[in-house]
């Protein structure tokens, strides 16, 4: 058996197993591609008129946010131009996640949402884990990710032509051919000019589903180096203090925006959740994505500002390999190309769906096609009848 035919079962058996799970992928990636325009369309009450008057602190929205869901804490508190604010409340034990939009202005609350029941976040839970608890459902996402990723390797391989006059072939959908022909070209055609995007979706959905994947591409990266993992810094609590004239969250909103003249993008505090915790600060000047986010942490006794070693911190500080890292996510999705690149991402993951489907279509008519021409069998061709020696072609013969 030739290599090429090796590459071409491994090919249909890997696709076979995994087609229902690319093609959920596909069509799941492709809502998530516009989440956010599709969102803004859809949701009035995430947006307030700018006022020329100050906006509440953060305090003071969370106090308000807190009287609508008691007994839960507040991760965040969110400001954007022209937006309203968002708190944002999450919990593992029990297990929540909720949102209060308030009018920054004068803490009118616009709505109270229960994200577990959110559009969006089922389709990303989905995506993510299957539904599934997530030590469950991310491994075999990963694993449908990595088999995706072996699936396009396999497939340009397959696709390359093997001299000039086939070329033209692998480039052009033969649209007035017989069904199974033209199903034949749309899976090689646009497989191939799907590959050089999808490729990319492939990595970036591995970044975040293995470890060790995502280690080694830091390591390539950055040259060698090793990716310090995520940890939240602490704050000092041998220094109390209580001869402040506001809340510590509020002082570190009032220093970032002093800091900061926000004109656009957005500021989120987060609020410390517990003695020992310090209070995040993420600036981003680009709410489209979400890469050039400068995150910085403050003690929330001291105010100083606590430096940290991993990737999520200052931007400014961020290495090469760090901002690479940063953006996967805005290149898992398409949003690093802006509104082109989610259209560009939105194409290739339905191209993707598709792919298992004529996939599937060309092994299924192979293999009717080979039992509809299956050779009969004799013992001696001079007993076979004037039809059938007109038609010895297909006749398997085996003389005695």
């Amino acid at each position: 058996m030739t290599l090429k035919k090796v590459i071409n079962k491994i090919h249909l058996w890997l696709g076979l197993a995994s087609g229902l799970l690319v093609l959920f992928l596909g069509i799941t990636g492709c809502i998530l591609a516009f989440q956010h325009e599709i969102e803004s369309a859809t949701q009035p009450y995430q947006f307030v008129a700018a006022q020329n008057i100050a906006k509440l602190p953060p305090s003071k929205l969370k106090a308000i946010a807190d009287a609508q869901l008691p007994g839960k804490h507040a991760h965040s508190i969110s400001y954007e131009k022209g937006k309203a604010s968002e708190v944002v409340y999450y919990g593992f034990d029990p297990q929540y996640y909720d949102m209060v939009f308030l009018n920054p202005y004068n803490g009118e609350v616009l709505k109270v949402k229960n994200m577990n029941r959110d559009f969006f976040r089922i389709v990303i839970m989905g995506h993510y884990y299957l539904w599934l608890p997530p030590a469950i459902g991310q491994p075999i996402v990963a694993g449908g990710t990595l088999i995706f990723l072996i699936l396009l390797i396999t497939g340009i391989v397959l696709w390359w032509p093997k001299n000039k006059a086939a070329r033209k072939q692998r480039f052009t959908i033969k649209w007035n051919a017989k069904w199974r022909r033209t199903n034949y070209d749309m899976h090689n055609v646009l497989g191939f000019y799907m590959t050089w995007v999808a490729v990319f979706i492939a990595i970036t959905g591995l970044v975040m589903g293995f470890q060790w994947f995502s280690k080694s591409v830091y390591w390539v990266a950055s040259g060698g180096k090793q990716l310090t993992e995520f940890y939240e810094p602490l704050s000092d609590t041998t220094k109390l203090t209580t001869n402040r004239n506001a809340p510590a969250i509020d002082l570190v909103w009032l220093k970032m925006q002093e800091e900061h003249k926000l004109v656009g993008g957005s500021l989120e505090v987060h609020a410390p959740a517990g003695k020992g915790a310090t209070i995040e600060t993420a600036l981003n000047p680009n709410t489209d994505t979400y890469w050039q986010s400068d995150y910085r942490y403050f003690d929330q006794y001291t105010l100083q500002e606590v430096p940290v070693t991993h990737m999520y911190g200052r931007f400014s500080e961020a290495s090469a390999a760090d901002k690479i890292m940063r953006m996967n996510y805005d290149i898992h999705v398409g949003a690093i190309g802006g509104l082109a690149g989610k259209t560009i991402a939105f194409f290739a993951s339905l191209l993707a769906a598709s792919m298992p489907i004529t996939g599937f279509l060309i092994w299924w008519g192979r293999r009717k096609k080979a039992k509809k021409e299956k050779p009969k069998v004799v013992k001696s061709y001079k007993t076979l009848s004037g039809a059938e020696q007109r038609n010895k072609n297909n006749i398997r013969v085996i003389k005695v």
